[in-house]
């Protein structure tokens, strides 16, 4: 089956932004900020409904939240939308990797054991065991990597791969590669 074969969304081109729900957004912009250099592009709301249904029909939460958002540009081509929400019935405790609605936020660095570093000083950050390598027959032979939660608990890893070839030969070869400059 060709490309042009394949199933898909019309007009279909880009992922346009990830977003994730931060308990504090200033806390959340300035974490990403301070700490991976990314860029604010705007910041919106607060958003409210009054008395209608909107919220739960647009957003799928509760009819009496209220949200506010941020949009942060990482990097050359990752756009990273912030979201916090004052709603009566949201929960508050961040899943793990393993619970369904887990999720995480990779960064590729060309240097993992100082980016370790850096990392385990960040006020209020928890890091996970590691540099780890994997095995290397694995897809990702070279790679290294670690996990750390972010001070209110966000799932993120950094990430590198030691060839030169970016998995070269390997099946993950045909992953999108880093930029060559952050920005």
């Amino acid at each position: 089956m060709g490309e042009m074969d394949l199933p898909r969304v019309p007009t279909l081109r880009a992922v346009d932004h990830v977003a994730y729900t931060v308990p504090d957004l200033d806390a959340g912009v300035a974490f990403f900020v301070d700490h991976f250099g990314a860029e604010l592009i705007f910041r919106d709301g607060p958003f409210r409904d009054g008395d209608g249904d909107g919220m739960r029909r647009r957003l799928n939460v509760d009819p009496a939240a209220e949200c506010s958002i941020a949009m942060l540009r990482i990097g050359k081509h990752h756009n990273v939308e912030l979201f916090e929400y004052d709603a009566p019935d949201r929960a508050v405790d961040v899943p793990r990797n393993s619970d369904v609605g887990g999720h995480h936020l990779a960064f590729y660095v060309d240097d993992i054991d100082a980016a370790y570093d850096y990392v385990t000083s960040i006020p209020g950050v928890v890091v996970q065991e590691g540099p780890n390598e994997v095995d290397p027959q694995a897809p990702v032979a070279g790679q290294r990597w670690f996990y750390f939660q972010s001070p209110w608990g966000m799932q993120l890893e950094l990430t590198t791969c030691a060839s030169e070839g970016f998995y070269d030969g390997l099946p993950a070869a045909a992953q999108a590669q880093p930029a060559s400059t952050w920005r």
